[in-house]
């Protein structure tokens, strides 16, 4: 079969079914896996599709993928950036860590860390937390989001505009050219832009994906941050913006 007919197979799979397995493309269409593991790339490379573990699914637009498929896509970077970004933080200080996968990440590297008072509306966040004898943990109530364990909402900015943090650590969604940082749920989004004025530091955790997908809701400018945590920036001319706004960029 080939290569434009395997792409556009490919392509209406994970548009019907929300995903595409590399196993089982290659089962319907009689080719070797890796074929299918390179085509996959070459689309997701094309903006036409986004990794996952074992295939890939539609681009985002509207409407996040799956969390579980997201707790999967690009799992060592977000290590790496997770590791970077817990480097920033010393014992004995205040952060807050909003939902999302890499911000999950940033807990677990947190676990050798002392004294810290960790202010979250993830509850996966406040889970791994846990395990840490020495971390004061801060749960912000909120509207629960079942898919990802998020609390949203009017009570969770409510509850975080008390606290004053050293850090305000943030995942996002989607990252424009422009700088815009971008999420799907206004009620996450609202949550985040309180985040970022309750914080004397703001920490965007984000891996080089984030360029290549949209989201509709505006959170806030990576010239709000002081750090931007990554494994790449694609474009030059945003890399001088963030020189310009006085962001650091940390490559993990």
């Amino acid at each position: 079969m080939e290569t434009s007919a395997r792409h556009r197979y490919l392509i209406e799979t994970a548009n019907r079914d929300g995903k595409v397995l590399a196993t089982a493309g290659a089962d319907v269409l009689g080719v070797a896996v890796q074929t299918i593991r390179r085509d996959i790339r070459q689309l997701c490379a094309a903006g036409l599709l986004e990794r996952i573990h074992g295939g890939a699914v539609p681009p985002s637009g509207v409407s996040n993928i799956g969390y579980g498929d997201r707790r999967a896509l690009n799992r060592e970077v977000k290590q790496r950036i997770a590791r970077s970004t817990a480097a920033l933080i010393p014992d004995n200080a205040s952060l807050f860590l909003n939902i999302g996968t890499t911000t999950e990440a940033v807990a677990q590297a947190l676990h050798a860390h002392r004294n810290l008072m960790v202010v979250t509306n993830n509850l996966n966040v406040a889970n791994i937390l846990a395990g840490n004898p020495t971390c004061d943990v801060v749960v912000a109530g909120g509207s629960l989001r079942r898919t990802d364990g998020g609390l949203v909402g009017d009570l969770a900015a409510l509850a975080i505009d008390r606290f004053k943090v050293d850090f305000a650590v943030i995942g996002t969604s989607a990252i424009d050219l422009s700088g815009d940082i971008l999420d799907f749920d206004p009620e996450e989004v609202r949550v985040s832009q309180q985040v970022i004025t309750a914080a004397r530091a703001t920490v965007l955790v984000a891996d080089s994906s984030k360029f290549t997908r949209k989201a509709p809701v505006k959170i806030a400018s990576l010239a709000q941050m002081d750090y931007f945590v990554t494994d790449r920036v694609p474009s030059e001319a945003l890399i001088n913006r963030c020189l310009d706004w006085g962001t650091r960029i940390v490559r993990a």
